[in-house]
């Protein structure tokens, strides 16, 4: 008898055979979290963040249609106001179990952090947690009720356009990338988590939200080649899922078809996914990060941006994912951290990615 992962995907193949061959461009963004400086003995008096509405200028500028920001600070909210920029917040996991225990709190975050902004500033979508089963795994039961209190929370006070899910690592719920067709949510979190999640995203059409880093997968496994993890086209350059004959010719297809792969053994394979985070870094940690270099990060970015503005998707999803959010916006350099910023610590730009069109800024 065929496994239901065999029969799950063989399903997929068949919904993506029947599927239009129109395509569609995601919309790709960049996460903004304020870079707060400690004092050191060589910067006594480091400098503060720049202003609000310094930072949705820029964003303005760099024709960058939409911003995640991590931990939803109001004052950053209201300067996106009256901006074409649309705003995925995200609610930290302290808050998750509060959350989770009194929809009345649910109310009061947003009556914080929505409902004097929206619809002036454009709050695409609300993300409780980010990471949860890493960084703080003793708050995952309260993970699906503090969900559904936000998202009754929004409708309670007449919002019912901004839909809510959660963040998850790549890491910490696929058990294999590849073959991607093999992939499946890791156990026990898959039944007890994951499948009334995925239900509650159907439910109330919502996305599923991933953090893909391919730098990491790539630095993981040593038999997959730098150009394959940096988009780059030569002979040879590809993989083949020999279950599913899908040809792969990157890493973030791999990685974003094994978590379509792992929604279809859910049986929810039609969700909208969302890539909260990705992006190569500029400088590692420390000397053995080889490949932490401001020339690999840059070919890695643009070749996400022009893979995605390309509507080609991936193989086993035509339109692809459907937002993507680069991490980040602006370095925070600090030593021993790695630096993913687009932009240097002042706001000049470290490369050109053109979100829409080549553009250039001072610093501030």
């Amino acid at each position: 008898m065929a496994s239901s992962s065999s029969l799950a995907f063989a399903l997929l193949i068949v919904l993506s055979l029947l599927h239009s061959t129109s395509s569609s461009r995601p919309l790709i963004g960049v996460t903004y979290a304020p870079p707060i400086l400690a004092p050191t003995i060589a910067n006594p008096h480091p400098p503060p963040p720049p202003p609000p509405d310094r930072v949705a200028s820029i964003v303005t500028s760099l024709n960058i249609p939409a911003v995640r920001l991590p931990n939803s600070d109001p004052s950053l909210i209201r300067a996106f106001a009256y901006t074409n920029t649309t705003i995925l917040l995200s609610i930290p996991n302290a808050f998750v179990p509060t959350l989770a225990a009194n929809r009345t709190l649910a109310q009061r975050w947003l009556y914080r952090h929505v409902l004097p902004f929206y619809p002036r500033s454009k709050i695409s979508l609300i993300s409780v947690g980010n990471d949860i089963f890493d960084t703080t795994p003793d708050l995952s039961p309260f993970l699906l009720p503090a969900v559904r209190n936000v998202h009754l929370a929004l409708h309670d006070l007449g919002i019912k356009k901004i839909p809510v899910s959660t963040t998850f690592s790549f890491f910490n719920i696929i058990t294999t990338s590849f073959p991607p067709s093999s992939a499946q949510f890791q156990e026990p979190a898959g039944s007890l988590i994951m499948k009334p999640l995925l239900q509650f995203l159907e439910d109330t059409n919502s996305s599923f939200l991933v953090n893909v880093y391919p730098y990491n997968m790539y630095r993981l496994n040593c038999e997959i080649p730098l150009g394959f993890a940096l988009f780059e086209n030569y002979p040879f350059n590809f993989r083949d899922d020999l279950i599913t004959g899908v040809r792969y010719t990157n890493l973030f297809d791999v990685m974003v078809d094994a978590v379509i792969s792992a929604m279809a053994v859910a049986g929810h394979e039609n969700i909208p996914v969302i890539v909260a985070e990705t992006g190569w870094p500029s400088s590692g940690a420390d000397a053995s990060e080889v490949d932490a270099t401001p020339a690999l990060a840059e070919m890695y970015l643009k070749g996400l941006v022009a893979h995605l503005k390309s509507g080609m998707g991936s193989p086993l999803r035509r339109e692809g994912v459907a937002e993507a959010y680069v991490y980040e916006l602006v370095d925070i350099e600090v030593k021993g951290e790695r630096s993913w910023g687009i932009l240097h610590q002042n706001f000049t730009q470290k490369y050109e990615i053109e979100f829409s069109r080549a553009c250039k800024i001072e610093s501030v």
